[in-house]
């Protein structure tokens, strides 16, 4: 098989009609381009160009294939443009949504430097809220979320999303611990508030334990973990959560209503894009590491 980089010289004699000129075109000795025409005539095994007084002529079988070398070096010219376009690509932010203690687990793991390693003109840009931000209007890029999902969108299972009741240790102290789910009701409780009133953990609450006092309402994850951890009261939480904190014990649970799973989602339409496949690929590859950082 003959050198395709070859190709150049002779298209470039081809158009100049001299190895002097089409040298001087290529930015190189006019003995270079004899070279490697010559070289290319001998791989292939006919003549491509005859040498006469006025300078280079095609052949007949010259001629036959200048067409085709003229496409390869079209197709080169389009293949050199995506891939600056797709280098260019590989630059800027990857924004990405998931619940805030995640960001600093996933922070103190080494993930984001990691990836930032791997990509060093790539950074991710981390927006938090307890409201499902949006994909399909470019809210953010990328999400990590556990529960139902958009059917728009697309993604990858990463880990399971598991729950249980928790108490502090000084709550266990003073009004004892639950042994089933039914005990519930006859316990101070720390849940949402009507903000997130639909969330699955405020449901079950509301259907397992109606009556029960609630002190202490939150607005976020984090917000529970604190009421809890204060020993407002016993609280549902994210296992990866609950068990990270000593002052906490795990009075039941896990709680099969609340398990769902960890995906990472994005919207099809951006899913290709070099920077946000960049940032999706990894964290699919990390997977072992991310079980730890959002089950626990």
């Amino acid at each position: 098989m003959f050198d395709w980089n070859d190709l150049k010289y002779f298209l470039a004699v081809a158009r100049h009609g001299s190895t002097i000129a089409a040298g001087k075109a290529l930015g190189t000795s006019q003995s270079t381009v004899h070279r490697r025409l010559d070289e290319l005539e001998r791989k292939i095994g006919q003549a491509l160009v005859t040498r006469q007084a006025s300078g280079y002529r095609l052949t007949e079988f010259g001629t036959t294939l200048l067409p085709f070398a003229e496409r390869i070096e079209s197709a080169i010219a389009d293949f050199s443009r995506r891939a600056t376009d797709v280098e260019q690509d590989m630059k800027g932010v990857i924004r990405v949504t998931c619940p805030e203690p995640i960001i600093a687990r996933m922070t103190q793991a080494g993930l984001i430097d990691r990836f930032h390693e791997r990509h060093p003109h790539l950074r991710v840009e981390f927006i938090t809220s307890d409201r499902y931000l949006d994909l399909s209007n470019g809210e953010v890029d990328i999400a990590f979320r556990s529960g139902d999902t958009d059917d728009e969108l697309i993604g990858r299972k990463i880990a399971d999303s598991v729950w249980a009741v928790y108490a502090s240790k000084a709550y266990v102290e003073r009004h004892g611990r639950p042994e089933r789910i039914e005990d519930l009701s006859l316990h101070l409780l720390v849940g949402f508030d009507e903000s997130l009133a639909n969330h699955r953990a405020a449901k079950w609450l509301k259907e397992v334990a109606p009556e029960a006092k609630m002190p202490v309402r939150s607005n976020s994850v984090l917000g529970l973990v604190a009421a809890v951890k204060s020993g407002s009261g016993l609280g549902p939480l994210p296992t990866a959560l609950g068990d990270a904190e000593p002052e906490l014990i795990r009075v039941i649970g896990p709680i099969p209503q609340l398990a769902r799973s960890w995906r990472l989602l994005t919207h099809p339409d951006i899913r290709r894009v070099p920077r946000i496949a960049a940032f999706f690929d990894y964290i699919v590859e990390q997977r072992e590491a991310m079980k730890s950082i959002l089950t626990g």
